[in-house]
């Protein structure tokens, strides 16, 4: 009998190519849990993600989808995560739930809508603990003028300003929910942590990226909302800011 698996799986994406299987062999996320699926059951499996992260992108609530011949055999969702946690070790993939789905549940067409958040460490010393989690720099940025900017990006627009050249979307149109942040004490030497939470169903190559990387101007006292609208409006890669790393970005939660 064949079962749908919805995994909800968390990595660090640090040492690994992406999320995608690489057919020159650097590791990927995708590959990783594939072998430990085929050290568990001895059937090659294909996996389907709701979203292909990026080399150094972190998530926190990844979700894929894959089917299963068991035979008659009983087989829990918490039997099936805590064996591909075993063939996991040691790399930093972690399933965090494994749950039996209906055979249309699709991890990526079924999904409604996405979380990502983006960590951002204003310091002046290197982050000892978080390296290659965060993307650290020694301004002070200012979070209220940063909010005020990403206002502009909610609901729907042609996002090419913030679209990767090599973005394979059909359409930069796109719809932003949500963008606002949150702002807490890094440590007790003056260190602050911003995290930049961004909603919406889908999202363009390097768009969260890209737009962080450019209300980072805002945040310096460089760009002004009033510029954040131009860039928006000129649908120009070349008239945003930067691609903020990688490092930074996490996919938090998926809705369906």
């Amino acid at each position: 009998m064949t079962t749908r698996w919805k995994l909800t799986i968390e990595y660090d994406g640090t040492a690994y190519s992406g999320w995608q299987r690489q057919e020159s062999g650097i590791p990927s996320v995708q590959e990783d849990i594939e072998t430990a699926i085929t050290k568990f059951c001895g059937q090659d499996i294909r996996l389907h993600v709701a979203g292909r992260t990026d080399a150094g992108v972190h998530a926190r609530g990844q979700v894929a989808h894959f089917d299963l011949d068991y035979g008659t055999r009983s087989l829990t969702g918490f039997d099936l995560a805590k064996a591909l946690n075993a063939h996991l070790k040691p790399a930093r993939v972690a399933i965090l739930k494994a749950e039996s789905v209906s055979p249309d549940f699709h991890a990526r067409f079924s999904a409604k809508n996405k979380l990502y958040t983006y960590r951002l460490i204003c310091r002046s010393a290197p982050p000892a603990l978080d390296q290659g989690l965060a993307w650290t720099m020694p301004h002070i940025l200012d979070v209220p003028a940063m909010s005020q900017a990403a206002q502009v990006l909610l609901g729907q627009h042609d996002f090419s300003t913030f679209r990767d050249s090599n973005c394979q979307a059909k359409s930069p149109i796109k719809t932003l929910d949500r963008f606002d942040f949150e702002t807490r004490i890094y440590d007790l030497s003056g260190g602050v942590e911003i995290l930049c939470h961004v909603e919406g169903r889908s999202f363009l190559h390097h768009q969260v990226r890209n737009m962080v990387g450019t209300l980072a101007l805002v945040g310096k006292g460089k760009w002004t909302t009033q510029d954040m609208v131009d860039a928006l409006t000129a649908c120009d890669r070349t008239r945003g800011g930067m691609t903020a790393p990688a490092q930074g970005l996490y996919l938090v939660r998926v809705d369906y």
